[in-house]
């Protein structure tokens, strides 16, 4: 089954995403976006958005509590939102990070050269 997944900004200044469910006119399973700044810059965390005290994905949030929508979720945002919330691990063609070969040792392999070096 395919998600609405949508990203949006709520009043209180918050962003979220979740599916879209069009008949509540609701964000089901919202996940908060938060930033985290690292030396290398600004990595992206999602939690549950009752977290710490609710841990798991749930709820909904209403439209009337959003202040703007984004045209469009990043890909790369929607495939960790979908499998943070399934507990499945999705991969798109031409994906080689997880790369497996027996024998070989390429377990985690992210370059494709590194399999082809002696």
């Amino acid at each position: 089954m395919a998600y609405d997944i949508r990203l949006a900004k709520l009043v209180n200044g918050e962003t979220v995403l979740g599916k879209w469910d069009e008949g509540e006119n609701a964000i089901k399973d919202p996940a908060v976006l938060q930033t985290v700044p690292t030396e290398q810059g600004v990595q992206m965390m999602l939690l549950p958005y009752g977290y710490p005290f609710d841990p798991e994905f749930g709820g909904s949030i209403s439209l009337d509590h959003v202040i703007y929508q984004y045209k469009k979720c990043p890909d790369e945002l929607e495939k960790k939102y979908l499998e943070s919330t399934s507990n499945l691990t999705l991969s798109t063609p031409g994906d080689l990070r997880n790369l497996q070969m027996p024998g070989k040792g390429g377990k985690g392999v992210s370059d494709i050269s590194q399999l082809l070096k002696k």
